[in-house]
């Protein structure tokens, strides 16, 4: 798909979309959890259906009927084997790894190229300690249980995917387990909202120290009937052109409820940031940066392991508007020039590079293609756009 914006003066008010993230965690819980559960303001992004479809894969029932999903748990450790779809969702396959390992059966988790050549290092380290098979294919990864609890050491500086995904598995064995983060620890609002989920659902798991989870073990996940609060990180895009988002809580655990405060200092000049704990606004404000004074982001490391190279990708299309971009291990340097792009744009397929190049064109004017990306995680953002006078042309 291409997507061809007109420069535009938006306007007017747009809802919040529910959060991905979250959807992704109450879906887990109440797949998780005995009984029928039901989670609510669910968006069918491609990735959270790709969560329901592993759901499905392992047993639990789950009808969908518009935002709202009838969900009837199941018990992984008595799953056969199962072959589990991810599509191209990082938060899908490393959720639900170790979930997988709670049988003593073969599992595969399928998924496209990209997303198997995104790191999976810290579960291969932590399956072969435990004598447990684990092997990455170009397009699957198959493993076998059952994992046991006890100790887990993993670095904290790397996708607190990882982290959630031992925190859904652990409290349902028969015996206590701790999870000791090396520090740096990056990314916590995340683990904070797998807590916040497990919480919901009627299962513990706390912090013993800034860099300990204590998970106690023999628990069982609850059936609840929740509702998905209010995505900040996708809200970003709208935020950033200068449109009132409703339905966004102030005071959620998401991390990236903290673009606010980086638009402002943005806004005020030449501005220094650490994105280490919100990684996936990256795009937007190096977008955003490039729109205003500029800025130098400091904790971009893990941005070369998303859906694309991030850095180099905002780098490459920021380039065509005018702004240089300097790209180094750990920092993004955005310079401040702009003007329409002087070529068509490419999305990478990468939802957040097509969301940060829109909210650049719609300024600038400007021609996207594989715009169809936005699917992974907000399918009608381009009607969405339509809703606060962003003009377009879509083939």
């Amino acid at each position: 798909m291409t997507v061809t914006i007109i420069p535009s003066q938006p306007a007017g008010a747009v809802a919040a979309p529910p959060s991905k993230s979250m959807a992704h965690r109450a879906l887990i819980c109440a797949g998780l959890a005995g009984g029928e559960s039901r989670v609510r303001g669910i968006a069918p992004s491609q990735d959270v259906l790709a969560t329901v479809d592993c759901l499905r894969a392992l047993g639990a029932e789950v009808a969908m009927d518009g935002g709202t999903a009838a969900v009837r748990g199941t018990d992984p450790a008595g799953a056969p084997g199962a072959v589990l779809p991810c599509r191209e969702s990082g938060s899908t396959l490393r959720f639900f790894a170790p979930i997988c390992a709670l049988s003593a059966q073969p599992m595969t988790l399928t998924g496209a190229p990209s997303l198997l050549r995104r790191p999976l290092g810290v579960y291969e380290t932590l399956f072969r300690e435990r004598g447990l098979p684990f092997a990455v294919t170009e397009t699957a990864l198959s493993l076998r249980g059952a994992l046991t609890p006890g100790a887990y050491a993993l670095p904290g500086d790397v996708s607190s995917q990882f982290v959630s995904g031992l925190l859904f598995a652990l409290p349902s064995l028969p015996g206590d387990s701790v999870i000791a983060l090396r520090p740096p620890v990056e990314s916590r609002g995340y683990i904070d909202m797998t807590l916040a989920a497990l919480g919901a659902f009627g299962v513990e798991a706390h912090w013993r120290d800034e860099t300990t989870l204590t998970v106690p073990g023999g628990q069982r996940f609850l059936p609840r009937d929740i509702t998905v609060e209010g995505d900040w990180s996708n809200a970003a895009f709208f935020l950033a052109l200068g449109v009132t988002v409703t339905g966004l809580d102030p005071e959620s655990l998401q991390g990236d409820r903290v673009c606010v405060e980086c638009f402002d200092a943005l806004r005020r000049g030449p501005a220094a940031l650490d994105i280490a704990d919100c990684p996936d606004l990256g795009p937007v404000l190096f977008a955003f940066a490039a729109g205003h004074h500029g800025g130098v982001f400091r904790g971009t490391r893990r941005l070369h392991m998303k859906e694309s190279d991030r850095g180099e990708a905002m780098s490459e299309e920021l380039r065509k508007f005018g702004a240089e971009v300097t790209v180094d291990e750990n920092t993004v340097t955005v310079g401040c020039a702009l003007h329409a792009p002087t070529e068509p744009l490419d999305g990478h397929n990468d939802h957040r590079i097509v969301m940060a190049l829109s909210v650049l064109c719609a300024q600038t004017g400007g021609t996207i293609r594989g715009a169809e990306a936005v699917s992974k995680s907000f399918p009608d953002f381009f009607d969405r756009l339509k809703d606060i006078n962003i003009e377009m042309e879509i083939r």
